[in-house]
């Protein structure tokens, strides 16, 4: 029992290092530009070594790359905690809209982090390179919650797609106004155009064959 607790605030203690390195990164490349920030300035912020900071990422760009995994990690899990019975139209627009509203809670850093991804070209890229993976997670979500095989049915992939899309659209149009549109009215917007082609879909039971 001792032993299970000092793991646990040890993980604990090594999350709450990770996260205050990767705030007080975040913060301080959105301020002053990707290539403008050292390591050294972002373990002075964090209040740790330059040692402390290479124990948890390995580079600068590993910071917001963490940081679009965990984005990710969210709307799958978000997507997974909807009620099956859901339209999927609606399950994927509140999945999505996880991220959405984490960003609406801090909206100032929030913007301030997008637009540094979406005008940073290496950081693009690399967004770009993370929702590849997104789409695989959903696709696989959206797959069993309906009972379709991801391998023969387009469905889930196009669907997982058209979502973070509308996802990026959102995103888009924020950074874009420099905040003054609103990211979850700018989502439902997209998931409303969107919604006829996600629900023109039937659901069925695993195993019943490949859809026409």
């Amino acid at each position: 029992m001792s032993s299970r607790l000092e793991v646990s605030m040890a993980q604990r203690k090594r999350q709450l290092v990770s996260d205050e390195l990767a705030g007080a990164a975040l913060q301080l490349l959105a301020l002053k530009g990707f290539d403008a920030v050292t390591i050294d300035e972002i373990a002075t912020t964090a209040g740790v070594s330059k040692r402390t900071f290479f124990r948890y990422f390995a580079s600068k760009e590993d910071v917001v790359v963490q940081f679009l995994a965990d984005m990710g990690t969210g709307i799958r899990a978000g997507l997974a905690a909807r009620p099956v019975e859901e339209r999927p139209s609606v399950a994927l627009m509140h999945a999505v809209r996880v991220s959405i509203d984490a960003c609406a809670d801090h909206s100032d850093r929030a913007l301030r982090v997008v637009q540094l991804i979406l005008r940073t070209p290496a950081l693009l890229a690399r967004f770009l390179e993370r929702q590849a993976q997104w789409r695989d997670d959903l696709t696989a979500e959206l797959a069993r919650r309906l009972g379709l095989d991801p391998e023969t049915d387009l469905y889930p992939r196009l669907a997982a797609g058209m979502a973070l899309t509308a996802f990026d659209a959102a995103l888009q149009r924020w950074s874009g106004s420099d905040g003054a549109e609103d990211p979850a009215g700018l989502l439902d917007r997209a998931f409303a155009v969107l919604a006829p082609a996600l629900d023109a879909v039937e659901p069925r039971a695993p195993g019943t064959g490949a859809s026409r």
